[in-house]
């Protein structure tokens, strides 16, 4: 048999009927997991792919996160809906599977609803997902948040050693020697390459780095506190801490007051994102703006491109990063 077989075929191979391979591409329910299985299978093996009319089928962008409940995930949200929006499509917004990748109840119900492409904001989608997806001619972008998407993915990020060498230099300039680094998780590259910005920054300017001065943890307010807290109680504490996420930067503020530092007039911090809570505390959070609302857009109007045939899944995108000082940052005491 081809590549090309035909779904007669596949059928026969599979040993179940036409109507059975038409339930499993449209993803009903009413097929036995077994059976869906080997007919996705086959459907990977001879590189089936569903014919596109080059037409949106529903009028509908499909956007998967792992969590929903931080302001980094709505600023994505008010991207994909601005660009939504002005190509006249509707927005179906889904909660699934692990920060790694969506799950498996998302992919059959995503094939029932085929919508028009798929935004999704995960550091990897499995081999099997992408196939069921192309043999659907359902494209898809990654918001890539690991910053290393397997090649050929099409994919949206951002420049995130650039941040943090920004991030870093701005607390040199002002005078800090002693500077801390709380990172997101050990498995992602995005919390390397942030700190790999803040390394390039201290040697630059010959100032050394000591290991427990650098920390990986997670990007929310327990996990800054949490490791805010260590780095805060070593004996020759850091002046500055550079965040890997205003929500750290958040829990950081919170276990200074409980030690009685003031920022930024003891304690120096920068974070990462520029969600709007960043604004609104006290004082107003110097951080790195990582550009959320424009990846989310971008990453629409590229899934688009790719549903009208008009674009090619192409190499990873990495939008610019940029520092915007305000009120947390202030030369050593």
């Amino acid at each position: 048999m081809t590549k090309q077989a035909t779904l007669a075929q596949i059928a026969q191979e599979a040993g179940v009927s036409l109507a059975t391979i038409s339930k499993v591409l449209n993803g009903r329910s009413d097929v036995a997991a077994s059976t869906r299985e080997r007919v996705e299978h086959l459907l990977a093996a001879h590189q089936y792919r569903r014919r596109s009319s080059g037409k949106h089928r529903s009028h509908l962008i499909e956007l998967v996160f792992h969590e929903l409940h931080s302001g980094w995930s709505m600023e994505i949200i008010r991207g994909v809906q601005q660009a939504a929006k002005e190509n006249g499509l509707g927005v179906v917004l889904t909660e699934s599977g692990t920060r790694h990748a969506p799950g498996s109840d998302w992919l059959a119900a995503v094939l029932q609803r085929r919508p028009d492409g798929v935004v999704l904001v995960f550091s990897e989608i499995p081999a099997a997902m992408r196939e069921t997806l192309a043999a659907r001619s359902i494209p898809f972008v990654v918001i890539d948040p690991a910053g290393d998407p397997d090649p050929g993915i099409p994919a949206i990020g951002s420049a995130n050693w650039s941040g943090g060498l920004a991030a870093v230099r701005h607390l040199i300039e002002a005078g800090h020697e002693r500077i801390g680094v709380i990172s997101g998780p050990k498995d992602m590259m995005c919390s390397h390459a942030r700190v790999d910005g803040y390394r390039s920054a201290m040697a630059a300017a010959g100032l050394p780095v000591r290991q427990e001065w650098v920390t990986f943890g997670d990007f929310h307010i327990s996990g800054g506190a949490e490791h805010g807290a260590r780095l805060l109680d070593l004996p020759e504490r850091p002046t500055a801490i550079f965040a890997g996420s205003d929500l750290q930067a958040l829990g950081i503020y919170d276990i200074a007051r409980d030690r009685g530092l003031r920022i930024p007039e003891d304690l120096s911090v920068v974070g990462y994102d520029d969600i709007p809570l960043a604004r609104w505390v006290s004082p107003r959070l110097t951080t790195i703006h990582q550009p959320l609302v424009e990846m989310g857009r971008e990453a629409t109007l590229l899934a688009l491109r790719l549903a009208d045939g008009a674009a090619e899944a192409g190499p990873r995108m990495d939008l610019a990063t940029s520092l915007v000082q305000r009120e947390s940052t202030a030369p050593p005491a």
